[in-house]
């Protein structure tokens, strides 16, 4: 589907390029209020312009920022990328456009149709547009609603509409791109949410992106803000809201070749930017971020906010999608579809009624803030307990298989207190057959300690990502895996497992990853992306694993967990793994444990 009234192109017989006279584009900037501007461009630059057909050499062009000073070159480029997007094949057309408005508005004015819906009454920003720009967008945006009326809440389209009018030649054009943008049908890639489902799904993916990738600007949020859900859900604002146009358009070119994924990295560079320059003086921190946002200027340039936004080794689209949808499935599920108010997820923990032999309400509080928030939407529901099912492996496998996540809370005769988050169904323990227990479990899984010290410790990959580098792919061996991890070998005269050496090459390990399918969010693993790493040791994905002599969290030069099969007596030591410390005295004896689900995970 082309769009109407496009510049002629030129093509060669053997050419690479598109030869293309950019004076077609000249006046493209007509909705524009130049005077607004900080400083004038000046007169448009005359030149013949070439624009490949490759999509990685557009992308390295946007991210480069090749056509940021020439309006019409970036004006064709965006004519370009948006006609080779993959949409619906009745995505409306600038006819379609023109019979539309006429019909709205050919007897009544603007004034007399309401903005749709699913604005919510959000900000409008105009990136300084003219009046009749203003009015154009407008127009625009009350069209879209009459053509889809299944969008029921997207916030972010006044800016994007607002954004294409700089580089359309009429309201027509750009009524097309945003459509063509709003039908995107390419796999596991979007440009615009258009639920309150979608919009919630996608700030709760940007705060584990964030917990995982900016560790201390998650941590400082938490700290300040009792509802974190309400800072991340901001996230798209910052970008289509509150930073400076400048900033907000070498943003929206790479956005146009990639989708929403550049919009996580920027949101992360964003995030960790505030961190670094912030004055926090206790006032709203919500407010703190849309205001450091609006003056990022004056802590960062734009090219080196990109910088540091695509220097973030972040997950493929496809797995960002599947965490997306696991989201938007845990909020689904705890009755969250439409406009309202998530409560904070530590508060799933109630005190009133929360009871515990070995931790207080206030202690699962904190503990439940760690998990990932599609799980910590459910308050906590007693799986095993030693005081009431006895000190039996046995039981232990019985009660938790068939759930997951897990958690695993363990007091000691010393009144030590540490435990797991376990991401995985111990069902998958009987995958493996035979004498030697392997390793299952994702990068979710974390170990820690409660009392006397509270820390948590992630996987290392998450904490150290310099200790892993890019893998070629090869054809000679299949990708590492959680599930096999190096093998545990029981040891006949303890009552505990102990750890075997890792093998010394990648031929001698059976050590390979299983990605779930796409069709079984359940299965989720959002740490596939270790597929793509070397990591230097075969002991830095060892999670969990368990047979009829023990249960082990953690692998790799010790155990951060290991406990024998009476749940009596127990080991911890440093691994490889979380790089942790021994979460309590090395050697313990047990007084109670206990395991914890998620009520409807």
């Amino acid at each position: 589907m082309s769009i109407s009234r496009a510049p002629p192109v030129i093509i060669t017989s053997d050419a690479d390029v598109w030869e293309i006279d950019t004076n077609a584009y000249a006046d493209c900037g007509r909705f524009v209020d130049w005077d607004q501007f900080p400083t004038q461009t000046g007169p448009l630059k005359t030149l013949h312009a070439e624009i490949p057909q490759s999509q990685k050499d557009l992308k390295k062009m946007a991210r480069d920022g090749t056509w940021s000073e020439n309006r019409a070159l970036r004006a064709q480029a965006y004519y370009q990328i948006i006609k080779n997007i993959t949409c619906r094949i009745f995505a409306p057309t600038a006819d379609v456009y023109h019979d539309v408005s006429e019909r709205l508005f050919g007897q009544v004015g603007l004034d007399d149709h309401p903005l749709p819906e699913f604005l919510d009454g959000g900000l409008m920003p105009m990136y300084c547009l003219n009046v009749r720009g203003e009015t154009a967008v407008k127009k625009i945006l009350i069209c879209i609603g009459n053509q889809y009326p299944d969008i029921t809440y997207c916030p972010t389209l006044p800016a994007v509409v607002a954004l294409l009018m700089h580089f359309s030649e009429d309201e027509a054009e750009c009524f097309e791109r945003a459509c063509r943008l709003i039908s995107c049908t390419e796999p596991h890639k979007s440009y615009i949410e258009q639920s309150f489902l979608s919009y919630e799904a996608s700030s709760m993916t940007f705060g584990d992106l964030a917990k995982k990738y900016c560790q201390a600007g998650h941590k400082f949020i938490t700290t300040h803000c009792e509802n974190t859900s309400e800072v991340f859900s901001d996230w798209l604002m910052w970008i289509f809201g509150d930073l400076p146009f400048e900033f907000v358009i070498r943003i929206f070119d790479v956005f146009l070749l990639e989708g929403n994924k550049v919009l996580y990295r920027v949101a992360l560079a964003l995030l960790k930017q505030y961190k670094l320059h912030a004055e926090y003086e206790g006032q709203d921190i919500k407010c703190d971020i849309q205001e450091f946002v609006k003056n990022i200027s004056n802590h960062i340039c734009v090219e080196k906010l990109l910088e540091k936004a695509f220097s973030i080794r972040l997950f493929s689209h496809k797995e960002i999608w599947l965490l997306n949808m696991a989201n938007r499935k845990a909020l689904s599920q705890s009755g969250i579809t439409v406009m309202q108010q998530r409560q904070p997820t530590h508060m799933s923990v109630d005190i009133s009624n929360f009871a515990s032999e070995i931790v207080t309400a206030h202690e699962m509080r904190v503990v439940w803030s760690w998990i990932p928030e599609r799980y910590a939407l459910y308050p906590p529901v007693l799986l095993f307990s030693t005081l009431e099912h006895g000190y039996s492996l046995q039981r232990f496998y019985t009660h938790c298989e068939g759930t997951e996540p897990t958690i695993l809370l363990i007091k000691t005769t010393t009144s030590k207190v540490c435990g797991a988050y376990l991401s995985t169904d111990w069902n998958e323990r009987k995958k493996y057959c035979g004498q030697v227990c392997s390793f299952f479990g994702t990068g979710e899984c974390f170990v820690f300690s409660i009392r006397p010290d509270m820390e948590r410790y992630e996987w290392v990959v998450v904490k150290k990502p310099e200790m892993v580098k890019i893998a070629p792919p090869s054809p000679r061996s299949r990708p590492r895996s959680y599930s096999h991890g190096a093998h545990l070998s029981p040891t006949p005269r303890r009552r505990s497992l102990t750890v075997s050496s890792a093998p010394s090459s990648p031929s001698d390990s059976t050590n390979f990853l299983t990605v779930p399918v796409e069709g079984n969010p359940n299965r989720l693993s959002p740490f596939l992306a270790v597929r793509h790493f070397q990591l230097p040791s075969k002991t830095a994905s060892m999670f969990m694993c368990g047979n009829n002599q023990g249960v082990i969290i953690g692998g790799g030069g010790g155990q951060a967990l290991n406990i024998d099969a009476d749940l009596n007596n127990g080991r911890t030591e440093h691994c490889e793994t979380f790089d942790n410390p021994p979460l309590c005295e090395e050697n313990f004896h047990i007084q109670q444990l206990e395991v914890w689900g998620c009520k409807n995970s």
